[in-house]
């Protein structure tokens, strides 16, 4: 019996003999056959209606501008002033104290604040002209791929909750993941392969695992990381002892042990998830370790992605696997790149993070646009907030930095359907929050969900008494960003 035969009779049996949340649920549908449609829907959205006749994809809600996502997580907050929002009323206020009133000024520490200019010269970059400050020395030969938004908030400036509401939605953790959601209502191109991948660093990011965790929705579509450091997948390969036949039959005989402890537990999709994994590792073996596999590359494409260099090696591989992985059928992966936070040092820390992703980032785009991917790949690039344009000095006054600003924070993005060469919105004249194009980061995930075909208010699952969707309660699609 598959997932959806097993809720079916479940809810049937329910039907029969109502929960009083049930019930509730019942008379608030107006029709039991009402409640039960929508609880089948929500377990498989691929079998409810298209929103349009036109969706050339099984599970789109709409013709999709992008079939795949890559995502590139910048964890710490990244800092728009140095990066991709130039100020130059910072240079005429560097040092001086800041005085501006408001809700920044009420949430300083004690003690002292000051104004803080970048350390960075901006340059204009491509035809479109683009402002990008000059350690993008690579990324600036693609100024004219991307899509800069400077409109985006969030609400917290603590940054576990910050990274669960970026990654999530919800910024107390437990609710699925972006990725999730994108693997629910597509599938993967590949069914030798997991649909949402995560390429972390050796040290998880701040919450954890639960930044790309199914939360409520079965567990199979949970995000599947491969370790930073060795064998990105442990035990893929079998023990040479190991005929394929002998495996094979073990596996049968474990799938019929399995399936009768399922049968007995109805809805469990930890052992469902469970009993499918051991198929999927099985079909992994015969394609995982090809697409992991780097020494296939030539020497120039190795070079492009810096990778061999100590600086650029740990993300530049990332971004090549993203690659591979993208080309290979997976639908969704996310990398992620660590301590953007700067407090102090801002000059010396953000510049060799930038150095560290620049010339992967840049390479990474060539590879995808000289492949023909680019157009049908969405690649978004954020942390999960931006910087404060003050901070308070020590060390003399040579070491300032900047602090958590949920305001304000800059993302771009390229291909998939977004608007290529373009700034859309902004920030005030120092950079303390948006004002221009503000939309909170739940338009974001509905932008991104509406280019890959998906409408957020359709994309739903039936859990606790309520159908359920990535930005929670509703959203809007950015119009702005969309090409």
């Amino acid at each position: 019996m598959n997932s959806a035969q097993t809720h079916h009779r479940r809810a049937a049996q329910a039907w029969v003999t109502p929960t009083r949340r049930e019930a509730l649920y019942g008379i608030g549908a107006g029709l039991g056959a009402v409640a039960l449609t929508s609880m089948l829907a929500a377990d498989n959205p691929s079998a409810a209606p298209a929103k349009a006749a036109s969706a050339s994809v099984s599970g789109t809600h709409h013709r999709p501008k992008a079939k795949r996502c890559l995502f590139l997580m910048m964890e710490g907050g990244p800092s728009h002033l140095d990066t991709f929002d130039p100020k130059p009323e910072l240079n005429q206020r560097h040092l001086q104290a800041f005085t501006r009133s408001g809700e920044m000024e009420s949430a300083m520490s004690s003690g002292k604040r000051y104004f803080v200019k970048s350390p960075f010269k901006f340059i204009q970059a491509g035809s479109s002209g683009i402002s990008l400050s000059e350690p993008w020395k690579h990324l600036a030969k693609h100024a004219d791929d991307l899509c800069i938004y400077h409109g985006a908030q969030v609400d917290s400036v603590n940054h576990p909750t910050a990274c669960y509401q970026l990654n999530t939605g919800n910024q107390f953790g437990g609710d699925p993941a972006v990725g999730s959601w994108v693997n629910y209502g597509l599938g993967s191109e590949n069914d030798n392969l997991p649909g949402f991948v995560v390429l972390p660093r050796s040290s998880y990011p701040q919450g954890g695992a639960g930044n790309w965790g199914n939360g409520f929705l079965p567990a199979k579509f949970q995000g599947t990381p491969l370790r930073a450091a060795g064998s990105p997948i442990l035990n893929l390969n079998p023990q040479q002892a190991i005929l394929p036949q002998a495996q094979r039959s073990n596996l049968d005989l474990l799938g019929k042990l399995n399936q009768k402890h399922l049968d007995a537990r109805p809805g469990r999709s930890d052992l469902e998830a469970r009993l499918k994994s051991y198929e999927l590792a099985y079909r992994m073996q015969t394609e995982v370790p090809e697409v992991l596999d780097l020494a296939g590359e030539d020497q120039r494409t190795l070079d492009a992605y810096g990778i061999g260099n100590s600086n650029t090696d740990a993300f530049g591989r990332k971004c090549l696997l993203a690659r591979r992985l993208l080309e290979s059928g997976v639908r969704f992966v996310q990398a992620y790149a660590g301590n953007w936070d700067s407090h102090d040092y801002i000059q010396k820390a953000h510049g060799a993070l930038i150095e560290s992703v620049d010339q992967p980032i840049a390479a990474l785009l060539a590879d995808l646009k000289q492949r023909g991917l680019l157009e049908e790949t969405l690649v978004v690039f954020c942390g999960e907030f931006g910087r404060t344009p003050d901070n308070g000095l020590r060390g003399g006054g040579q070491s300032y930095g900047r602090d958590h600003n949920a305001k304000a924070m800059c993302m771009w993005f390229a291909g998939g359907g977004t608007k290529a060469g373009h700034r859309i919105g902004a920030t005030d004249e120092i950079g303390a929050e948006a004002v221009q194009c503000v939309h909170h980061i739940r338009d974001v995930h509905v932008t991104l969900l509406h280019l890959l075909g998906l409408d957020d208010n359709h994309l739903t699952y039936f859990h606790a008494g309520r159908h359920k969707q990535l930005s929670q309660f509703g959203g809007e699609v950015i119009q702005e960003l969309l090409a």
